[in-house]
Order: C-alpha cells, then structure tokens, then sequence
C-alpha cells in the first residue's frame, strides 16, 4: 500500500510502497478514507522524543473495514469505524472502572513477540505511531482502540473524533467537568481549542474566554462558543482574563504545550481553579510554580489531561449522535481537505497556526 513515511526526526514525509499485514487475533484491517493532520504527529516528526524511527505517523482516522482477525468481536466487514489513540486492555482497574485513558497494560493492543510487524519495507520494520499509522491508504490496529460509527456520518467529520474532539471536549466535560455558572479561559484555538470551547458551552459555563495570537481563529471560537475573546499579540491574556472575570476563571485550559502559556493559564485561575495541561510539551520541559502562593495559598491545582479522560466506546458515539441531531460542530473545524502527497504542505500550515484541522481525503 502506499503510505507518507517518516525516515529520521525533522525529515519530510516521504510517500513510499510498504507492506501491511493480514489481521490476526483481535485486529481489524481498515481502508483509510480520512486521516487528520494533528499537532502530536508533527511532534513526533519534529523533536526527538524517542519514538523509534522510520515510522508512519497519524492517528485520526476514519474508513471501512476491510478484514477482521479470527477472535475480533463486534465489528466485520463494510463497519464504518473511527480509530483513537486510547489504547486499552479491557480487564485492568482502570479500564474496569471506565478509565480506559489511564490503562495500566496499553501495551496489551500491540503485538506480541514472534507475531512479526504489521508494516514493513522490504526487511525494514516500520513503526507505527501510537499503534495506528494513519497516513496510509490502510492501518491494521486492534478492536479495543476502534469504534464504530453511523454510516451516514461523513469520513472527513468522522475522523475528528478519534482524537480532536474526545481530547478538547472530553477535558471539558470529563476531565474537569465544567457546571453551569463556571467561567472558563482556552489558551490556543486549533482543532482541540476549539473541542474546548463547544465541551464548555455545552456544559453551560457562564463565559468562555478565549485566547489566541490569530484573528481568524478568534472568530471561529465565538462560532464554537466563546463568549469573550483575547488577541494575545496585542493584550496581556492573564491581565485581561483578570480584570474581565473579576478575579480569574473557575478553569483555565492550554492547548498549546509551551512553558509560558501553561504559566499564564495557573495565573489566570480564581481561588480555587484548576488548570489544565493539554498541549505537548517538549521532554523535559518544566513550569514554575509557587506552592505557597499559588498551590497552598490560593488553593489553585494544575492537572494533565490525557485524551480527554474519555471512555471512547461511549464518548465518540455520543458526539457522532450530537453531531447528526446539529448540536455539535465538526464541519467548521476542517481547514482543508488535501492528498496524501500534500502532507508536509498541511503541516506548514499547522505549523504556522494557519489552520485548525487538515484532513486527508485523497490517497
């Protein structure tokens, strides 16, 4: 199959033949019909964070089933499905208790030893990022980190809710479970900064505030939700919060994964607030916090979110139904739609934050 592959950290996708295998034991073989452009893989693409390379890297995926290994259990062929990268083996507490985002054996999803790879280039083994490797024509991935969605849901939206959606509005409604009459700040308005916004608004916060360097990202979070908005390049985003709200926000979300932004969101909280951690930050990365002043004496907590805390098999059919009844955005979330040979010209854009959402349609 044809597949954009990344070599070695900070070299472009390379579009190349590669070999996928055939489905054993709890996998699924899925034709690819949309795959998001997401800020992790670019991440990954960008910085040395350890994942072993050459690998094919994306994880928003929608399409078909295509085959389904001997011991997979309610999917089969024609199955329009969505993949995430909750990976999750069903019988550890977390999973038990419906925390499949804090599994303790996610390595349960990939294959043992001996089993050989699932892809591959001549003897070269490929990775595959997060167990999925979406920026291909097909991924083969296990049952537990697929789900199934309604078919008259378009690929394009589809795709978004394996990872924008359930990680932005998860955080809202999950993670920090957001009550009617609390106040809220998002710190970057991309595809999950948005997710945030809708996650509150449907949630009934009392303002939604957010935050972003590019005008045109502003006006689409007032679409998602936002109820106030700061152009950062021209006002201090936690002086203004501050002075806005009176005091701070019950919550405080980045989305951006930078050392100044996760501080401004923790500077931005009211007594009490909590602030989450969403955005990727490089490793090693560390904040400066005051624990008598900020943790102690304003009582503020600072939380990483993981996926959203979401249970994905109830999560993402819930947001696919909102969606299909108009209560929930997907299409204003998709910049452009591109080809798989279009990749690295999608990830400049995103780099740039020129963009919310690419979505690759064309293979």
């Amino acid at each position: 199959m044809k597949a954009a592959v990344t070599e070695a950290v900070g070299s472009p996708f390379e579009i190349q033949d590669i070999s996928i295998a055939a489905p054993r034991g709890k996998e699924l073989l899925i034709e690819v019909r949309a795959s998001g452009l997401c800020h992790s893989d670019l991440h990954v693409a960008s910085t040395d964070v350890g994942f072993p390379l050459p690998a094919v890297l994306g994880h928003e995926v929608a399409g078909v089933v295509v085959k389904a290994g001997p011991d997979v259990s309610g999917f089969r062929a024609g199955d329009h499905v969505v993949t995430s990268p909750v990976h999750s083996c069903g019988q550890c507490r977390g999973c038990l208790a419906g925390r499949p985002y804090q599994c303790r054996v996610p390595g349960h999803t990939q294959r043992g030893t001996g089993s050989g790879p699932r892809l591959s280039r001549g003897t070269t083994v490929l990775g595959q990022f997060i167990g999925i490797g979406g920026f291909a024509e097909q991924v083969l991935v296990h049952e537990n980190t697929v789900v199934g969605v309604p078919k008259d849901l378009p690929f394009d939206r589809a795709a978004l809710l394996g990872c924008g959606v359930v990680t932005g509005a998860g955080a809202a409604l999950n993670t920090a479970r957001v009550r009617p009459g609390d106040t809220v700040a998002v710190i970057g308005c991309g595809g999950v900064g948005l997710n945030v916004i809708q996650g509150a608004a449907l949630a009934g916060a009392q303002r939604i505030i957010a935050i972003d360097l590019h005008t045109s990202k502003l006006e689409l979070a007032r679409q998602f939700g936002a109820t106030d908005v700061v152009n950062a390049s021209e006002l201090d985003p936690v002086q203004s919060v501050l002075e806005s709200t009176r005091g701070g926000v019950t919550h405080a979300f980045e989305v951006i994964g930078l050392k100044p932004t996760a501080e401004n969101a923790i500077a931005m909280l009211e007594i009490g607030g909590t602030a989450y951690l969403i955005g990727v930050h490089r490793p090693g990365a560390t904040l400066e916090i005051t624990p008598f002043g900020d943790l102690m004496g304003k009582q503020k907590g600072v939380r990483g979110v993981a996926m959203g805390s979401a249970n994905i098999k109830v999560d993402i059919p819930m947001f696919a139904d909102l969606y299909l009844q108009d209560r929930f955005k997907l299409d204003e979330l998709i910049s452009q739609r591109i080809s798989l040979e279009e990749i690295d010209h999608g990830y400049q854009l995103l780099r740039g934050g020129a963009v919310a959402r690419s979505v690759i349609t064309s293979f």
